[in-house]
């Protein structure tokens, strides 16, 4: 788990995707976007409930709002993550991610 100095919450000059990513029956909703450099990342909410997320790419969660438990696939433990914390998922993984009350909002960057 990384702890970032300041969780990024403003993207100026950015690209954006109307359309939503929602899974889980609408527990989980996200939003792309793309910066100027080419990079993507997505921004989301997820309600509470328990979920599982498979990964091609790897990325960091960045958690900016909220607080979640998050066990990495083949983690034995899980970790508490709270706002302005973040954790790296590797490529071709995935992760268990539950939240047990409120919402815990996101960033998702994708990783080279």
């Amino acid at each position: 788990m990384t702890q970032p100095s300041q969780p990024t919450i403003e993207f100026p000059g950015v690209t954006a995707v109307a359309k939503a990513n929602v899974y889980f029956d609408g527990k989980v909703v996200s939003h792309t976007i793309r910066l100027a450099d080419g990079a993507k990342k997505t921004l989301g909410l997820i309600y509470p409930g328990s979920f599982h997320f498979g990964t091609d790419a790897a990325e960091r969660m960045e958690i900016i709002a909220g607080r979640c438990r998050v066990k990495l696939d083949g983690d034995a433990a899980w970790r508490e993550v709270t706002a302005g914390e973040a954790f790296d998922v590797p490529a071709r993984s995935g992760f268990d991610i539950v939240v047990d009350a409120g919402l815990a909002e996101y960033v998702c960057s994708f990783l080279p």
